[in-house]
């Protein structure tokens, strides 16, 4: 009889413990709540709050729970925060680099530990990222560029001045890539006069209103428009030009659709944005993250180079606005509300 329980007892514990190996090498994901890491550069800009925000909401509609960390456009805080993820024991890791090259690093580190990686929004350069997703940043840059060029004087150049995003940021130089497809042949025709460009370092509003300034000082006020490549150094170089009496006066572009930016395009002080829908690329970016975790197969039409592979990606698609389908789109969207965007006008 006691050899009989001593059995039961010694098949009952070899049962669990074999479930468990069968579980840890396939399915143990499915017996506890899947687990992502969300790595981002900054929480400082309103677009990124957003971003996470709805990823969030996402992965929990999904049955996954998130660890969010956030850098403050620091390398190494970045990388620290990967290897702090890692630790935790997410499924998947989801990066928005602050510099696309030292997250290189960053993916090496999850791929040692088994743990998939999605470049968010950013790409992640030098590395077997193992999934991208992203608007068409060629295309946000062209849409900014042919919007100026749909708009050039009668019998002189557009003089234009140029502000980049930060060099860290392999978007930037993609926005500034697609502005030269569209800008190059205007301004090898004499049609735009480029009198001054620079790099607005961390996208900060304020190096950007250097920039305007620096601009403003060697060009004087005859400056026609300025090609900032977001919202926020939009801002930046708006500022300057309140500073100096020419708001509303310069053509203003900017991407993102910044409340902000809104409300500077429905008083004329900006003249466009490219509304790149984040309620869409955070919520697709969410379900990407839960099938990575749960390891299922992913189908992608696109692929993006990033210096070491063709990373497997997912492009989605980007939209101009100005004044006048401002309700059409952003609000018509709810991306935006109404009250908010016109403030009772």
């Amino acid at each position: 009889m006691n050899g009989r329980i001593t059995f039961v007892i010694l098949s009952f514990i070899l049962s669990i413990a074999t479930g468990w190996v069968i579980s840890r090498s396939g399915s143990a994901r499915q017996s506890r709540q899947l687990t992502i890491g969300l790595s981002m550069d900054t929480l400082k800009e309103e677009r990124w709050i957003s971003d996470r925000d709805l990823f969030m909401a996402q992965a929990k509609a999904l049955g996954a729970k998130v660890e969010v960390r956030s850098a403050n456009s620091d390398d190494t805080r970045q990388l620290r925060d990967v290897e702090s993820l890692i630790t935790t024991g997410v499924d998947a890791l989801v990066i928005i680099p602050h510099d696309g090259a030292a997250m290189a690093k960053a993916v090496d580190m999850a791929h040692a530990e088994g743990i998939p990686v999605l470049s968010y929004d950013r790409l992640i350069t030098g590395a077997e990222t193992d999934l991208y997703i992203t608007f068409d940043n060629l295309k946000v840059g062209e849409l900014q560029a042919k919007f100026l060029a749909e708009r050039l004087p009668s019998g002189r150049p557009m003089r234009l001045v140029r502000i980049y995003g930060a060099k860290t940021d392999n978007n930037a130089k993609l926005f500034k890539q697609g502005q030269d497809n569209i800008l190059k042949p205007l301004i090898e025709a004499g049609k735009i006069e480029v009198v001054f460009e620079d790099w607005a370092e961390d996208w900060k509003p304020e190096n950007a209103k250097k920039i305007t300034n620096a601009a403003i000082t060697k060009a004087g006020q005859t400056i026609d428009a300025i090609l900032a490549s977001n919202d926020g150094t939009a801002g930046g170089a708006i500022q300057a030009l309140i500073e100096e009496g020419l708001s509303g006066k310069v053509l203003v572009t900017g991407q993102d659709a910044d409340l902000a930016a809104c409300q500077r395009i429905a008083s004329g002080l900006q003249t466009m944005t490219i509304y790149k829908p984040l309620t869409e690329l955070a919520k697709r970016a969410a379900e990407l993250a839960v099938k990575l975790g749960n390891r299922e197969p992913i189908a992608t039409k696109a692929e993006t180079h990033n210096g070491k592979i063709a990373v497997p990606s997912v492009l989605l698609d980007i939209v101009s606005v100005t004044q006048e389908n401002m309700r059409q789109t952003i609000i018509a969207d709810g991306f935006r509300e109404e009250a908010d965007v016109y403030q009772g006008k």
